[in-house]
């Protein structure tokens, strides 16, 4: 990608995924916004909620329904820092998410462009727009110093 500042969301983003490595968590953060503004966001949380589904993209479109009172997230955008798994994917096909950035590839976990392409499936129900690799270096150099350091 061309060297270009980085959007505020992709940003925010990245310090949520830094929180998510502080406490222990894979570092993947995740941001929804609606005309410009962030309304909703969240970092993996899974060992600390004891929720397996608890993903950083889930927590944030859990946050973003509430704060619109409604499941369907039209015209909203998410930006996350990895590529979206299976589960995500579908959560992002039901909330309706108009457009989806995300960072570093996910060649083993993700089901965008790797796995499945979930989005690519005859059968799914909707299809965001879709960016990739948005803020991929910074995403990708939190994820390996994450994994270094537990091994």
């Amino acid at each position: 990608m061309a060297n270009f500042p980085l959007p505020e969301p992709m940003r925010r983003a990245l310090d949520l995924a830094r929180i998510a490595a502080e406490r222990g968590e894979v570092p993947v953060g995740a941001v929804v916004v609606k005309d410009g503004k962030i309304i909703g966001e969240g970092h993996n949380r899974p060992r600390e909620s004891h929720d397996p589904t608890a993903h950083a993209e889930i927590v944030a479109i859990r946050a973003a329904a509430a704060a619109l009172g409604n499941e369907r997230l039209d015209g909203c955008d998410l930006y996350v820092t990895l590529e979206p798994c299976a589960m995500c994917a579908g959560a992002i096909a039901h909330a309706r998410i108009a457009r989806l950035y995300y960072g570093a590839d996910d060649p083993k976990g993700g089901a965008v462009a790797h796995g499945p392409g979930v989005f690519a499936q005859p059968t799914i129900h909707h299809r965001p727009e879709i960016y990739e690799g948005l803020g991929a270096a910074e995403a990708a150099a939190l994820l390996r110093i994450f994994f270094l350091e537990r091994r």
